[in-house]
């Protein structure tokens, strides 16, 4: 059993691989990934084994919680966190302010208790999550982002304290000057709060595709009951939430009202046909004309009645609609990893400590080499280090990107299963199409004529934007191969008028899997695009498998990606959008590597070396670090508007 849970505490990407071995490790869990950008963990388990308490109970205990069913509201304890994290920060700005009006206002020791006070407040309310969760983290052995944050203040903190009280007496009786750096404690808190503010806003809006999509979802609908109207021949309607809509109740939908679930139509009337209502199921297929629907059509929830109204009987709801599969299919792709996430995870599992050992060294080779008037400047040093890294960024790089590129294409009607298949997707260089159902539509003006008196060109119809969909790939350097069981007559002619150079004709579907093989063979990445039992085979073994989403369900259960439309223009615009969200990937994780790599050295001092007198201090540090997370999102952002 799959389920998508969400999970409260999460900072970092090691927090997410924390999370993920606590639960990998409990009996009954098949597989746990999470999703830093979305604050979810999709786990793969054995009801009869493990239950959702159970993990919950185990995530808590490794400083964490999941929101499991009949618990809470997830979204609503978000908005709460959100709401909480908001108010801390600007508490904790006006306790910089004051700490640095105080510090700055001499080195007496009645300011220095006073940014002691202020410092300690701003620890225990703003920051006191960083320190549970540290704390947390080492009673399992493990380190995050938190372990970080709560080191660094920690020790500006304490040496600050004991420079308040004997300072005069340790450094200054030796003539080594000495101060005390409450505002760097205060700081390196406020500036973090900060940028994860900034990052929840920023992250908040890349669920949008999510949202939009749930938005189709009524929350109400209106039953026919058994009851009838008094004077009429009518039944009374009521009223009722979707939740409690059973399969067979009949519900009556009015133009501009959503459908609540899938099912039947029963009746239907409106003011062109006095026995047909007309749907608009543009957000479900794509198609921007209405559907005409009869008694005994099919409808789906979340398409809206945009002329007359019309009675249905529920054949599928709650989590077993057409729209929650959709739903579910978008969660869980945006929750899966991309192969290039296992560089992150493996680099994440020593982030922490190698950290903290760089924080070592810097702290020890200051002190080597100044002694003991050095001491202050190595504490600070070790500091910045400790500050200026930032797992963040490397653990936001790829997840951010990727639920943006697969929210964008569920809203262009292209349904992504899992994050593979988009990455997959922009190293494609042949792509294998069927032809009946695929390319071509039977021309709806034939129902019973035979075939074989009608000319060729009259039989069948290009889809929509078809030979254009195909012009685009081929620029784009793919190959296309049309496979046709039609004689080589039809074949040659359908192929022309698509503007297809490679075709066979009178093939089996053992001949579209031998394709897709002969290509692979060549050394050639290859996707297989079908809409029926026959092209099955070629889809499973093709690199990425693309379904037509008016074709069968065991194409679309194999295939990797449905097209709900019939407009092929879905497959360059699918093709363009694979290529923009790894090239983004691979520039998140460029600059976020870029940042650790420059970046510690910097606060660790290295440029004395080469006689330059620069160093990031902790304050700056903390303020580099949001940043390079804040930037990350930003940049991942850009292709919604691509």
């Amino acid at each position: 059993m799959k389920k998508t849970i969400p999970v409260i505490g999460m900072a970092c990407v090691v927090c997410a691989a924390n999370v993920e071995n606590t639960l990998r490790k409990l009996r009954g869990v098949n597989s746990a990934t999470v999703t830093l950008s979305t604050r979810t963990v999709l786990v793969d388990y054995d009801p009869d084994v493990i239950t959702l308490d159970d993990m919950k109970r185990e995530v808590s205990n490794a400083g964490y919680d999941l929101v499991v069913e009949n618990d809470r509201n997830a979204e609503e304890i978000n908005r709460r966190e959100y709401t909480l994290l908001r108010r801390r920060t600007l508490l904790s700005w006006l306790f910089a302010a004051l700490t640095m009006y105080f510090g700055m206002s001499g080195d007496g020791t009645f300011n220095n208790q006073i940014c002691l006070i202020l410092a300690l407040l701003n620890m225990f309310y703003c920051g006191r999550r960083f320190y549970v969760s540290a704390a947390k983290q080492i009673t399992h052995r493990t380190a995050n982002m938190d372990s970080l944050v709560a080191l660094s203040t920690l020790i500006a903190f304490l040496f600050s304290t004991f420079n308040t009280f004997f300072g005069e007496a340790v450094w200054g009786a030796r003539g080594i000057e000495w101060h005390t750096y409450f505002d760097a404690s205060v700081m390196i808190i406020t500036f973090v709060l900060t940028g994860r503010c900034l990052e929840e806003k920023a992250k908040d809006s890349t669920a949008s595709s999510i949202r939009q999509l749930m938005g189709m979802q009524p929350k109400t609908a209106r039953i026919v009951t058994h009851e009838k109207m008094k004077g009429t021949d009518d039944y009374r309607m009521e009223e009722v939430p979707i939740s409690t809509i059973q399969i067979g109740d009949t519900i009556e939908v009015r133009a501009g009202e959503k459908i609540p679930v899938d099912g039947v139509v029963c009746a239907a009337e409106s003011f062109m046909t006095a026995d047909a209502a007309y749907v608009d199921e543009a957000m479900i297929s794509g198609e921007p004309t209405p559907a005409m629907k009869k008694a005994g059509d099919t409808v789906l929830a979340g398409t809206i009645p945009s002329q007359g109204k019309l009675r249905m009987r529920a054949r599928q709801i709650g989590e077993n609609t057409a729209l929650a599969h959709i739903i579910r299919m978008v969660q869980e792709a945006q929750g899966s990893k991309a192969p290039v996430q296992r560089i992150v995870d493996r680099a994440a599992r020593v982030f922490v400590p190698t950290v903290a050992a760089i924080a070592l060294l810097t702290f020890c080779v200051w002190w080597a080499v100044g002694g003991n008037a050095a001491l202050p400047h190595a504490i600070l040093s070790a500091v910045a280090v400790l500050v200026i890294a930032c797992p963040c960024a490397m653990g936001l790089a790829t997840p951010t990107a990727l639920m943006v590129g697969i929210g964008k294409a569920a809203q262009k009607q292209i349904l992504i299963k899992d994050a593979s298949a988009l990455e997959n997707l922009h190293k494609i260089q042949a792509l294998v199409v069927d032809k009946t159902g695929t390319l071509t539509i039977p021309n709806p003006n034939i129902d019973f004529t035979r075939q074989s008196d009608i000319p060729l060109e009259e039989r069948e119809t290009l889809k929509p934007n078809a030979k254009e969909a195909i012009a685009q790939l081929q620029s784009a350097g793919i190959e296309v191969y049309m496979m046709s069981g039609d004689k080589e007559e039809a074949a040659h002619y359908w192929a022309a008028e698509a503007g297809i150079r490679n075709y066979r004709s009178k093939v089996l579907p053992g001949d579209k899997q031998a394709l897709v093989q002969q290509l692979q063979g060549e050394g050639k990445r290859v996707a297989m695009v079908g809409d029926g039992i026959n092209d099955t085979q070629a889809l499973a073994l093709a690199d990425v498998g693309i379904a037509i989403g008016r074709g069968t369900d065991v194409a679309m259960d194999v295939a990797q990606i449905t097209l709900m439309g019939d407009d092929l223009m879905s497959l360059p615009e699918a093709v363009r959008l694979s290529r923009r969200t790894v090239r983004m990937i691979w520039q998140n994780l460029f600059w976020a590597f870029v940042y650790n790599i420059v970046c510690i050295p910097l606060a660790a001092g290295a440029l004395h070396i080469f006689g330059v007198d620069f160093q990031i201090t902790p304050m700056w540090a903390s303020a580099l670090m949001a940043f390079s997370s804040v930037s990350v999102v930003l940049n991942s952002l850009r292709l919604r508007y691509a």
